[in-house]
């Protein structure tokens, strides 16, 4: 049986080699568990237990597997050393996993402290409308291999949100356009469909405009989707690879 363990850091980077040096390849946020193939030193090479990434992990202090029993439902939740407002210890990203130890009438605490009851739902919450909050990580800085408020990548846009609905979903834009199956024309392009180039990827708002974290403005921004296919095909000589609907 594979041992798991659970990442209780706010995030943690995942290189491509055991070298802070190396390249970001994603992140974990907090409450993400993974199992440990070598340990070499200060480093852990590991396995996202949400989705199969590989990478490796400084060898921090990490926890045994914790079961989560809530999630984070906001793009950045605090956590204070007291059931109340103070000085914040910590801030964990929207989709972050907690187990909760005790309640009070405004607050939950876990493992690093405490935080505001209406920031979580329970994990097993699902929403209808999957992509409801996608708008809230508008401005937030493109980084590559990124999946939090303090940056994200295109094809983490997408996973975080099916992670928080308790869908599974490949980690890059090249394995998610292989995963969903469901194509649409581009004259038929509606809210929550998703747009593939190779190696980019964006979430339809509507019939006419996009959310993408887009790395030549180095922020997620909202566009016209006409424009932002011409644009791709434009200065990166790239067309649309499939529009996907969920």
């Amino acid at each position: 049986m594979t041992k798991y363990l659970t990442n209780n850091f706010s995030i943690t980077n995942l290189f491509k080699k055991p070298s802070t040096k190396s390249e970001i390849v994603t992140q974990m946020i907090f409450g993400e568990s993974f199992s440990v193939s070598k340990r070499s030193g200060k480093w852990l090479k590991i396995k996202v237990k949400e989705d199969g990434y590989k990478g490796f992990v400084q060898n921090k202090n990490f926890s045994n597997f914790l079961k989560p029993s809530h999630k984070i439902n906001v793009l950045k939740s605090k956590v204070y050393k007291f059931p109340k407002k103070g000085k914040k210890i910590n801030e964990i990203s929207f989709g972050s996993k907690i187990k909760v130890t005790k309640s009070t009438v405004k607050y939950f605490k876990f493992s690093k402290g405490w935080l505001l009851k209406n920031e979580v739902k329970p994990v097993t919450y699902e929403e209808k409308n999957l992509f409801r909050k996608v708008t809230m990580f508008k401005n937030i800085k493109y980084k590559w291999g990124g999946k939090s408020f303090k940056g994200i990548d295109c094809s983490a846009l997408i996973q975080v949100f099916l992670n928080f609905n308790n869908r599974y979903c490949p980690r890059d834009a090249k394995d998610q356009v292989k995963y969903f199956k469901k194509n649409v024309g581009l004259n038929k392009i509606r809210k929550n469909d998703i747009i593939y180039w190779k190696g980019h990827v964006a979430i339809a708002l509507s019939s006419k405009k996009l959310i993408h974290a887009y790395g030549p403005m180095k922020k997620t921004v909202i566009m016209d989707i006409n424009q932002t296919i011409k644009k791709i095909e434009h200065t990166a000589n790239l067309k649309v690879i499939g529009i996907k609907r969920l």
